[in-house]
């Protein structure tokens, strides 16, 4: 891999506004680099995720520290023109409620105080075709989103990243993750609930199998309560939250945590910061163009996508150094190059209005 010119690609991406190309690469250096030689670096070797460890390692170790929280959270970048393939297919979208077209990545961000670093990531690739009940041919994964949620924590263990928390939201919150994570990892967790899973609100209702749903027992608002579920062998402490909506509409939040000192205040303020998730998919999608990219194969569309995180680990530094967030950053971006463009108009000395007639 050039690590030199996927540097400049990525300079590339967080400069432009519009499609992204080898030739509007290209163009922009004067043909200092040649629209070949930036097909040939996003077509050489796939980029993995020990490759994008090396690259932000340096940047994770000048900000590490025990007392901070990685979170794993997917995401989908859709791409409904482009041709369906391993990468680029149909998944379901929770936030939609259906499957749409397009890239499924998952990442681990490691978040320090105001700073977060994705440290590794995952691409949902479906290698498998099969006939579903109707007939349709479709694709699915070998390995499952929390298989990856797994080996991903795992991954970061032996990365050596300090950390104390992870944070997911419920369709992470599996009984095998929750036991992976207290007795395999020794990190403690803030996950939230489905309103329909089950609990049991004793020990002595865990061993006698009663359990009851979330949403048909009458828990007191931020307090918490001692629960068990099932095939998890700690006790937890369960939180439910009541919130209103941008629609005015209330809402319920159910989160649990296997750190059993945090007070109800505690367990909230930690699980606020996966919001940082939804703010790095935002900048992910809108500022480095991470779906502007005419990318077809299973390699450059992997290697655009490293470039991509490349780009906002830059934005999210400079984040810290300039104390701008990515879209103010990205607003200078834009009122520098209009201004570029203002003056090379005025240089060419377009007509003018006559005086006489203004």
């Amino acid at each position: 891999m050039n690590y030199k010119l996927l540097d400049l690609y990525s300079d590339y991406l967080l400069s432009s506004f519009s499609a992204t190309t080898a030739t509007g690469l290209s163009r922009l250096m004067a043909d200092q680099v040649s629209h070949d030689q930036v097909s040939r670096m996003l077509n050489s070797e796939r980029l993995c995720p020990k490759d994008w460890w090396l690259m932000v390692k340096p940047h994770v170790r000048s900000i590490q520290c025990e007392d901070s929280v990685i979170t794993i959270d997917d995401s989908i970048v859709e791409k409904p023109y482009t041709d369906e393939d391993e990468i680029i297919c149909w998944h379901y979208d929770h936030a939609k409620g259906r499957t749409v077209k397009g890239i499924n990545f998952i990442t681990a961000l490691y978040e320090v105080d105001d700073i977060s670093l994705p440290v590794t990531f995952r691409l949902v690739t479906k290698t498998e075709p099969y006939i579903d009940k109707d007939g349709k041919p479709k694709r699915r994964s070998a390995v499952t989103k929390n298989e990856h949620y797994r080996t991903m924590l795992q991954q970061c263990v032996q990365n050596q990243i300090p950390f104390r928390y992870v944070l997911n939201d419920l369709w992470f919150a599996s009984a095998e993750n929750m036991r992976f994570v207290k007795l395999d990892l020794e990190k403690e967790f803030v996950m939230a609930l489905k309103a329909n899973r089950k609990i049991a609100l004793s020990v002595e209702d865990k061993q006698h199998g009663h359990y009851q749903r979330l949403d048909q027992l009458d828990l007191l608002e931020c307090t918490r309560t001692v629960i068990y579920l099932e095939q998890v062998p700690f006790p937890l402490h369960l939180l439910r939250q009541v919130f209103t909506n941008a629609d005015n509409s209330t809402g319920v939040r159910y989160l649990v945590t296997s750190d059993l000192t945090l007070t109800a205040d505690q367990l909230a303020t930690i699980y606020q910061k996966r919001w940082k998730v939804e703010e790095y998919h935002r900048s992910l999608k809108q500022n480095v163009c991470l779906s502007k990219s005419p990318t077809r194969t299973r390699t450059t569309q992997t290697n655009h996508f490293v470039a991509a995180l490349w780009a906002f680990t830059k934005l999210e530094l400079l984040k810290d150094r300039t104390k701008k967030n990515h879209y103010a950053l990205k607003t200078h971006l834009y009122i520098a190059a209009l201004q570029q463009a203002f003056d090379a108009l005025r240089q060419l000395e377009p007509v003018r209005l006559d005086t006489a007639t203004a």
